[in-house]
Parts: structure tokens; sequence; C-alpha cells
């Protein structure tokens, strides 16, 4: 399935250089603001107090979260719990107060909108258990970086592990950049938006890849550069296609999924905008600054298909 053919190599990486100076002025500007604003974590790893509320019919969402936001928590999350009569709150510690009087402020105001609210549970989520959330996310990162490095050197080579890996760092700074600059809440959900761009963006990287590696075994008279440009150019079709359809889904929950996903969707669409443009700009120029070479990556004898010349630079080039 395509939506277009390309008759004509796109030279990409004839500007590989603007863009990533781009890139890394992008990503000095992320690594400042985690350092000069850090993230605005949620409770579960900052600690706080989590609630849980009945009501005797459908709860209003919307106007708990109205309620709560008066009272100073303009990020609290609320979501249903088991059923549309139960919520759960999570609320913030506040210096100064327990999490009884955090609870008792919080069921005032509920009731002031409802008097059906009844307080079914509370539970204190203590500093302790947000640090061990924050060790194990980072365990949880880099255990993902390491296995990628370690599969694309078994797939691959080394320089493209490590132009895959730097990529894909550059991609999660960037989306905890903006979550730092614009002091978006950082939960656990976004932590798990976070993971799932690492995936998506090697994804994206090993089709360019593999295109690489087949350029190299069917055009023996073609530049580095020429075999770059050849297999981002030629997989265009079926990045728009694969990371258009994820996107729609994507933005369908950021504008119908409420308050719960909308941080997780936005930590999404922004990996995935980042994924394609390190993938195909920032992967591909690295492994090609660090001296890539068709020894690397084939090693037996060129090939081509039936039908082609190797002197066709634009040869199969249509997903």
């Amino acid at each position: 399935m395509e939506f277009f053919r390309i008759h004509k190599t796109i030279p990409f990486m004839r500007h590989a250089l603007v863009l990533n100076i781009v890139s890394f002025a992008t990503f000095a500007l992320a690594v400042f603001f985690l350092f000069h604003r850090g993230l605005h974590l949620s409770v579960e790893f900052t600690g706080g107090t989590v609630m849980e509320v009945a009501y005797k019919q459908s709860a209003d969402i919307g106007k708990v979260r109205d309620a709560i936001g008066k009272l100073g928590y303009p990020d609290v999350q609320v979501q249903s719990y088991g059923s549309s009569e139960n919520i759960q709150i999570r609320l913030p510690a506040q210096k100064g107060m327990s999490s009884d009087q955090q609870s008792a402020q919080v069921m005032q105001a509920l009731k002031s909108v409802d008097e059906s609210a009844t307080q079914r549970g509370i539970e204190v989520v203590g500093p302790q258990v947000g640090e061990e959330l924050t060790t194990n996310g980072m365990k949880a990162l880099a255990m993902v970086v390491v296995g990628i490095m370690i599969y694309l050197a078994f797939r691959f080579e080394w320089k493209f592990a490590l132009a895959t890996v730097l990529a894909n760092l550059h991609d999660v700074v960037i989306i905890l950049g903006f979550f730092a600059f614009f002091q978006w809440e950082f939960s656990l959900a976004v932590l798990a938006a976070v993971l799932a761009v690492l995936g998506y963006s090697v994804n994206e990287s090993v089709v360019i890849f593999d295109r690489i590696r087949e350029n190299f075994r069917r055009y023996r008279k073609m530049t580095t550069t020429e075999i770059i440009d050849n297999a981002i150019t030629s997989t265009i079709s079926r990045t728009i296609i694969t990371h258009g359809s994820t996107q729609l889904v994507v933005l369908s929950m950021f504008f119908f999924g409420g308050p719960t996903l909308h941080y997780f969707a936005l930590a999404l669409t922004i990996g995935i905008c980042f994924g394609i443009y390190s993938s195909c700009f920032v992967a591909a120029a690295i492994a090609m600054w660090l001296g890539i070479k068709r020894e690397d990556l084939v090693k037996g004898g060129p090939t081509k298909r039936d039908g082609e010349s190797e002197d066709d630079p634009n040869a199969g080039a249509v997903v």
C-alpha cells in the first residue's frame, strides 16, 4: 500500500549538518529546562493522598475536578474507579496540612456540589514509595536503552546501535524538556508513554537501516550518502501510513480521552513527531559520520533483484 511514488531520490543528507545543529540546540534547551525548572512530578512520585469517593448516581468528574481545583489543586487527578458512581482522587502533599485535613477539606467541597458524596477510603502515599517509583522508572529506562543497543549491535553493527541510542535519547530528553518547560504533570502514564516512544523510534530506525543494508547489497556504485538518501526516500510512503494512522489514534485519546489520558497522549504526540525526525535525520546522519560502509553490513558479495540495474539509483524506491 502506498500514497505516492517517488522517482527521484531526495538528498536528505545534504542538509544533515543544519538539521542536527537544530537538534542539538533543541536538546540543549531541553536539558537546561530540566535542570532549571525540573519536572512537575505527580502524586505517585512525590507522595500524597489517594481518596475514594462514592456517589448515589454517576459522578460528574468535571464538576468534581473544578470543585477541588478551587481549593488550590489545579492538576488534581480524578478518575472513575470500578464504576461510574465511584471515583478516585489523587492529591499532592501540602505543607502544613495532614492527609486527614486534606480529605476533610476536599469532602466539604464535594458535598457543596453533591450532598450524596461519601468518602469510602483514604490512602497515604509516602515519599519513600515515590522515591522507589522514581528509581524503578529510571532503571526501566536504562534497561530499555541497553536492550536496544544489544539488539541493534547483533542485527546490524555497533555504529548503527550507537546512532540509534543517541537519537532515541534525543527524543526522550526533548519530551522531558517539554514537560519541564510547560510544567505539565509527569506521571506514571507519561513514563509509560516515554518508554513506548523509545520502542516506536527504534522500529522506524530499524526500517531505515534495513533499507540501507539492502541498498548496499544492490547498488555497488552508489556512495554511502546516496545509499542513505535512497533508503529514507524509499520508506517515506510507509512512514506516512504507519505514523499517520498511529497519530490518529493518539489524537482521539488526546481530544476524547479526558484529563486522565491527556498528558499520556501529549507525550506520545511529541514523541512520534520527534521520533520520525530523529530516525530519518539524526540517527542516519550520526551513522554516516561514524563512517558506516558496505563492508560493515554486507558480508557476502553484492546482489541485486531480477530486472534491476546496479546503476539505477531509484530502483525499488517504492514501499
